[in-house]
């Protein structure tokens, strides 16, 4: 699945859904550089889903390592209590780490990856390894499509929209490019596929923005995201995201295991 480009398009999905969650979004705004560096920050965060998908086990242990030393130093305060937290408070993990995995799912079936029902409860059952990285315990995250759904039902009132969650909603939705491509068709297309990632969040999620969760707005999304797939996959495969990163990882372990044969 995550071969898939379409998956970039998930990625943005759920940056949008992460930040209905007040001290999810807080922690970021407090602590992130991604406005001063948004696209520096986007590949680091792919770097290590990727390490994570295609690396070794040594390689996804290391970058799990790192991140949780990042997380411990971290605090946030609460813009409606002004009472501190822990970046690495396992509720906001979870938080964080169930929008992205249910994000992915959810774009690659809308967008018509053929994923089944098993395939999808293996996928999920799969990433509680990847939720054991950032230090949460697996038995305390979702690990089918049925317990994805129960979270949701359970989280839902403590999310909502805050001054944090609206000033990323608008950076994200209007960022600035890198490489000077500012420019009128790239902006019109990167516009276009952050109001394709904000359709595909749940009814309940957009109309949290403020926005209509009506079943034609479903259907609009699954017509357009099914359309950037097929435009996505007709690119010559150095293009697309998703298989430079499986080469990329591949080629980091092929190197890792030269070095330790070496060193041996």
């Amino acid at each position: 699945m995550h071969e898939e480009p379409i998956l970039f398009v998930a990625g943005l999905r759920s940056l949008y859904l992460q930040a209905l969650h007040p001290l999810a979004v807080a922690a970021v705004v407090q602590n992130s550089d991604y406005k001063s560096d948004p696209w520096g920050r986007l590949v680091r965060t792919s770097q290590y889903v990727a390490t994570t998908i295609y690396g070794t086990t040594a390689q996804a242990e290391a970058a799990g390592r790192r991140v949780r030393a990042l997380h411990a130093r971290l605090r946030g305060t609460d813009p409606s209590t002004g009472a501190a937290f822990r970046v690495d408070e396992p509720d906001l993990l979870r938080w964080v780490h169930v929008a992205e995995i249910e994000s992915f799912v959810s774009t690659a079936r809308r967008a018509g990856v053929p994923l089944s029902a098993a395939d999808i409860d293996t996928y999920y059952a799969e990433q509680r390894r990847a939720a054991a990285l950032v230090g949460l315990d697996p038995a305390t995250v979702p690990g089918n499509a049925a317990e994805v759904s129960e979270y949701y039902a359970r989280v839902r009132p403590e999310l909502g929209m805050t001054k944090a969650g609206a000033e990323t909603f608008l950076f994200l939705s209007h960022p600035p490019l890198p490489w000077r491509l500012g420019l009128t068709p790239v902006r019109l297309a990167y516009m276009g596929v952050a109001a394709t990632a904000f359709s595909l969040l749940p009814p309940w999620a957009r109309r949290m923005y403020g926005a209509l969760g009506l079943p034609l707005a479903d259907v609009s999304a699954d017509v357009s995201v099914r359309g950037l797939r097929l435009l996505l996959s007709a690119l010559p495969k150095r293009y697309r995201s998703g298989p430079i990163h499986k080469g990329a990882m591949e080629r980091a372990a092929r190197a890792r295991q030269a070095a330790d044969l070496v060193a041996s």
